[in-house]
């Protein structure tokens, strides 16, 4: 697996030399070695990579990688530009719009979010091709929640986006009073008219934000 270079591999550094880390570690080489796996190997980590720990405001959390061809890059819900917008992305950025006012662009890159301090985290970081849900139960779940463990452990500001039950589910390891949780339905099409739609997460996130001090997220994706 790729390394992670920034403030994050210190803060993992304790999980790297753990039992279940070092079996995860070779049954994702095995995997990459023998089956299509998503992410390609050097996005595996783009999460990480592309959100230093000092720079999160904002942690949406999700499942599992997209596991069709050209589509998942290391962040929970992106496709890269040129690929068709998931339908989760679509209602999420239905929700946008009608909570902070964002026109819908044309593209399901959110590397813009990462950037801005928004980590976009799936809980499990890879999957075999056409094979939804492959890499559950491998150790990663073991590995993200240590991530989200750090991020509770900061003395600073910082937003939970939890939305649907598996999400939900990680509510227990966030007690910091310095930060806010907020709980909605997914916004897979399956549910998002069961209390995603409305949730209006990303206008109280940042007025969370601004309320501390930081500057607020521009939530904006621009056409390409």
């Amino acid at each position: 697996m790729p390394p992670i270079t920034n403030d994050w591999a210190d803060a993992l550094k304790p999980e790297f030399s753990k039992e279940y880390y070092k079996k995860l570690v070779k049954f994702v080489g095995r995997e990459y070695t023998t089956f299509t796996v998503y992410p390609p190997g050097e996005d595996l980590l783009n999460a990480f990579h592309m959100t230093p720990l000092a720079k999160v405001k904002v942690v949406i959390i999700g499942q599992d990688p997209y596991h069709e061809p050209d589509q998942a890059h290391g962040l929970s819900f992106s496709v890269r530009p040129g690929i068709q917008i998931p339908p989760s992305l679509k209602n999420i950025y239905k929700e946008l719009q009608s909570d902070c006012g964002c026109y819908i662009p044309n593209n399901g890159y959110l590397a813009k979010w990462a950037r801005e301090g928004v980590l976009l985290l799936n809980s499990v970081l890879t999957v075999r091709a056409h094979q939804a849900a492959s890499h559950r139960g491998k150790g990663w779940e073991e590995f993200t929640d240590a991530a989200i463990r750090i991020l509770n452990q900061q003395d600073r500001p910082i937003v939970y986006m939890l939305w649907g039950n598996f999400a939900r589910a990680k509510k227990e390891m966030l007690d910091n009073p310095h930060q806010l949780v907020l709980e909605a339905a997914h916004p897979s099409p399956f549910s998002a008219d069961r209390g995603f739609f409305g949730c209006r997460h990303f206008s109280k996130a940042n007025a969370f934000l601004t309320e501390n001090g930081l500057e607020p997220i521009d939530w904006q994706i621009e056409n390409i």
